[in-house]
């Protein structure tokens, strides 16, 4: 599988997304020791991203203004809203006065499946379920995740040791998203003040770079959030089998990886240290305890 180019190896190619500022920068007052000094301090941008599917408003959120194809594709993939990338037709990235509106082109057949299951996703940047309707819809069925992918955990930490996030760098108020493939290493990663965000336009440009012949089956990806419900959704949706947090996942995550055959790890630290909390038998150097080593 050809890598991404992405800020961590090479430069990145054009995004298609109208010019927004991703940061903004304010004057501020800073308190050091005993005393007021003004300064300038970089926020991340955060606007509102409104999705409309064949001309029908469906979802908005709060987002980070970057690499927004990504996450139109990502965030159809990982709601199933689409099954493969092909189904999104196009994408146009609108800029309005109040936000950002998304306006994606789907097939046919997609669309009228969506007006059969369409919801209000309003607000999802925080537990992930406002606009929900019914508890049925929070654990919407998914296949059992088939990946056979066999993954060396040195791998998982080398990936988060050598990855840069630009925006957290700068403003230190976002999440990201990494893929580690399973021949290359650390490939892609993506940015977001949403950490559910960052998952799907990770999912995004991975779907939109390779096309047809993307396999999410062949890596791994890493989260520098928690893992909640959610994010286990979706990436088992995306048909993902290994997802590693640098933080800690809910008892929900757990019980969701284990039923969708997905490899969770939490607490992925420098110094080698995890925790493995289901299926752990794609990991190489898993020893066979599953056990807490932070």
């Amino acid at each position: 599988m050809s890598a991404l180019p992405c800020p961590v190896c090479v430069e990145r190619v054009a995004d298609e997304t109208p010019s927004v500022a991703r940061s903004e920068t304010l004057s501020v007052l800073r308190w050091r020791g005993d005393r007021f000094s003004q300064e300038s301090d970089e926020l991340a941008s955060e606007v509102a991203v409104a999705l409309e599917y064949n001309g029908i408003a469906h979802a908005v959120m709060l987002a980070t203004p970057d690499d927004l194809e990504d996450f139109a594709v990502g965030f159809s993939l990982s709601e199933g809203i689409v099954a493969r990338a092909g189904e999104v037709l196009s994408v146009e990235v609108v800029p309005l006065a109040s936000g950002i509106q998304l306006q994606l082109e789907i097939t046919a057949a997609r669309f009228a499946m969506l007006k059969m299951h369409r919801r209000s996703l309003t607000g999802r940047t925080g537990c992930g379920l406002c606009g929900v309707e019914s508890l049925e819809q929070v654990l919407r069925p998914l296949p059992s995740v088939q990946s056979t992918v066999r993954i060396a955990v040195a791998a998982l930490h080398a990936a988060v040791a050598r990855a840069t996030q630009p925006l957290q760098n700068r403003t230190g108020a976002s999440h990201a998203a990494l893929w580690i493939d399973v021949e290359q290493g650390l490939s892609c990663l993506r940015e977001d003040v949403g950490r559910h965000n960052a998952l799907d336009k990770l999912i995004g440009a991975l779907a939109r770079s390779q096309g047809a012949t993307c396999d999410f089956a062949r890596g791994a990806a890493v989260i520098t959030s928690r893992a909640s419900h959610e994010m286990v959704q979706k990436a088992a949706a995306a048909g993902i089998g290994v997802l590693a947090a640098m933080s800690a996942p809910t008892s929900a995550a757990v019980h969701l990886a284990e039923q969708l055959n997905v490899t969770l790890i939490g607490f992925l630290r420098a110094g080698g240290k995890h925790v493995v909390y289901s299926h752990p038998q794609r990991l190489v150097e898993f020893s066979g305890f599953v056990g807490e080593t932070r």
